[in-house]
């Protein structure tokens, strides 16, 4: 089938054709490039990143957020991003199993995606496939991180909205947390918030977002525990309210990331990161950008 066939069908609502041109972008396989530059967006699905150490119950929350998103007659694609195995690179790809309930939902699709070394802990290609996702048109694209290294930071710059999850053990790490991960958050949430403890942690956590300059966005803390689906409703109701304050800020710098790392994969290392993120800053007002045609033409003037 080529290029064109799936692109079609996938814009179709085809999860079958989604599903394999994950797998072809993902893999590089033959046909992906056509595929990447031949992307159109219908509509501007949001992007939600959600993040936090392991244990902080991130999928359990991630469930009871599709479940009211879906029960809105919502379309929701999930990406799943696993820790890859150092001996056989390999992945439990956990997550399938923990979103098990979803897999009949005809309003929910799940993709699991294998970190394969990548330092920061999302998966390689993950920037390409939220692509693909947001072709398909969903309501909603959720990403969840394994939570290591820099994935938090990684995330921000992917997501529209950058959710962290936290639990009432994390307080010891706060002024850890204010110097890195902190600073990436548009909102918190205290999850397993009947814990000893919980109170106090979200009144530290408080003070630190109010010690943050002030800007468009005030950042909520949302006390949370996604197995009793409290406070499920206010974040979805943050995300929302987040959406309408505008792009995020933080994804022209991603953008001319991966453009540089494209470019290369080319053998044109001469080009300049700088200018590269001040020419996809140009581009990125235009309703009709797609990173891998501003790539390709890049690649044909040089």
């Amino acid at each position: 089938m080529s290029a064109k066939t799936l692109l079609q069908q996938l814009q179709q609502g085809n999860k079958k054709v989604l599903a394999r041109c994950i797998t072809i972008v993902e893999n590089e396989l033959e046909g992906s490039q056509e595929i990447l530059t031949s992307l159109t967006f219908s509509k501007n699905t949001p992007v939600i990143g959600i993040t936090g150490p392991p244990g902080a119950g991130k999928s359990t929350l991630i469930n009871a957020v599709i479940k009211k998103l879906s029960d809105q007659g919502k379309s929701i694609g999930i990406i799943a991003i696993d820790p890859t195995s150092p001996f056989n690179f390999g992945s439990l790809l956990g997550d399938r199993l923990r979103m098990a309930e979803h897999f009949t939902n005809e309003n929910v699709f799940i993709r699991s995606l294998a970190t394969r070394g990548s330092l920061g802990g999302l998966s390689a290609a993950i920037i390409e496939i939220v692509d693909v996702m947001r072709a398909f048109g969903f309501d909603y694209i959720i990403v969840e991180t394994v939570g290591v290294g820099q994935s938090e930071v990684e995330i921000a710059g992917l997501a529209d909205t950058t959710v962290l999850v936290l639990v009432p053990e994390s307080g010891d790490d706060v002024q850890a947390l204010k110097s890195g991960v902190m600073e990436i958050a548009d909102i918190f949430v205290v999850n397993k918030s009947d814990r000893e403890g919980a109170n106090t942690f979200m009144k530290n956590i408080i003070q630190l977002v109010h010690s943050k300059p002030a800007g468009d966005w005030h950042i909520p803390v949302i006390k949370a525990s996604a197995i009793k689906n409290e406070g499920t409703a206010e974040l979805i109701e943050a995300i929302e309210k987040h959406q309408l304050i505008g792009v995020n800020t933080k994804r022209p710098y991603l953008m001319a990331e991966k453009a540089y790392r494209l470019i290369q994969n080319y053998r044109m290392k001469d080009v300049s990161k700088k200018n590269l993120q001040q020419q996809i800053e140009i581009e990125l007002k235009k309703t009709d950008f797609n990173l891998y045609r501003f790539v390709d033409n890049l690649i044909g003037k040089a």
